[in-house]
């Protein structure tokens, strides 16, 4: 079965993207949330915004796709 990448509608604080990708490398969110902010401070918080905000557009919400099949 191929894994798709979709936001989270239950495991979301902002847009679900990091919910999404906590669930698609099947690791915990809240691990993932303390990299993002980590990651934030290492990179002088400029490209992960933005990289954050793209995917809010881009990747599409689970429910949203399966009402559409």
């Amino acid at each position: 079965m191929k894994k798709k990448l979709y936001r989270s509608r239950t495991d979301r604080k902002l847009a679900g993207i990091l919910g999404g990708l906590a669930d698609y490398f099947g690791i915990d969110a809240t691990i993932l949330r303390i990299v993002f902010v980590v990651a934030l401070f290492v990179t002088s918080f400029l490209p992960l915004p933005l990289v954050y905000i793209v995917m809010a557009f881009v990747v599409p919400n689970k429910e949203d796709v399966i009402k559409s099949d």
